[in-house]
């Protein structure tokens, strides 16, 4: 009895404490959770495909293969040299060390080799990623496949506001001038041109990119919350939906009148921490 009391009353008068996560929610499974760092990295393999314009299954294997190789971590360790995402070997021709810590290029690296696979993307996940990692334990990517699948439906932006991130900081009140220009160089970094265009000139504390289509407007935006802590990102709307980091525990909610014009994703920024 004494117990059950101590335990009602630290319940009762200490607030819960917000764990950082990033969570995907769809029809065709249970929901996939992920850190921030995990949800990054996976939002950057799925941005790769994007500017490749790769097929969802190419983001499916890919996500299987690192959830495996690395749990979705840059690692600089693993078995020999192998290191990065998906524990590519710079001894084997996937880059210098420094090339294959770069997600970018390490996802990238990793298509390279994929396309080369003949109908890979009708082939079971564990056979493509094998034809491509030539692992010693070929089956292991499997049981990666469904979380995979479901992570790749929400970062390529087919489900919508499918995917939310909880966080408890991205930083003070910025400017859009200095926030702005990193956030842009990284977003044409690793999707290419598209699907954000030459952005219009932004409001004081905002970026906003006119996406070609509402799924590529998805992508875009939950690529965007995933990268929010490192990015600075204190907001992101998109058609009719805003994710607010003060209140991102509520994950994506609806705006009755939108923050920026039709096919905008429209990002609010703030300064690092000091």
């Amino acid at each position: 009895m004494v117990l059950a009391l101590i335990g009602y009353l630290v319940a009762r008068h200490i607030p819960s404490v917000l764990v950082e996560q990033c969570t995907a929610q769809s029809a065709e499974g249970p929901a996939v959770t992920l850190d921030l760092d995990q949800a990054a990295n996976a939002a950057t393999i799925a941005a790769v495909a994007d500017a490749r314009r790769l097929p969802e299954r190419a983001v499916t294997v890919a996500l299987a293969t690192a959830m495996q190789e690395s749990k979705l971590r840059n690692i600089g360790y693993g078995d020999r040299d192998s290191m990065g995402l998906f524990q590519q070997r710079p001894s084997q021709g996937w880059g210098t060390p420094a090339q294959v810590l770069d997600p970018v290029h390490s996802a990238g690296m990793f298509y390279d080799a994929l396309v080369k696979v003949p109908g890979y993307s009708k082939l079971p996940v564990t056979v493509a990623a094998q034809k491509v990692q030539h692992s010693g334990y070929p089956e292991a990517y499997a049981q990666h496949e469904q979380d995979a699948a479901i992570l790749a439906a929400a970062l390529s932006g087919r489900e919508g506001a499918s995917l939310s991130c909880e966080v408890r900081s991205v930083g003070t009140p910025g400017s859009a001038r200095t926030g702005g220009t990193a956030v842009t160089a990284e977003v044409r970094r690793e999707f290419g041109s598209d699907p954000a265009a030459d952005p219009p000139a932004p409001a004081p504390n905002h970026v906003a990119y006119r996406a070609t289509d509402t799924k590529a407007g998805w992508a875009l935006a939950l690529w965007l919350v995933c990268h929010a802590t490192t990015l600075h990102i204190t907001t992101v709307d998109f058609d009719g939906r805003e994710w607010n980091s003060s209140t991102s525990d509520k994950g994506w909610t609806s705006r009755t009148s939108p923050a920026g014009a039709t096919g905008e994703v429209l990002a609010g920024l703030a300064s690092a921490p000091a």
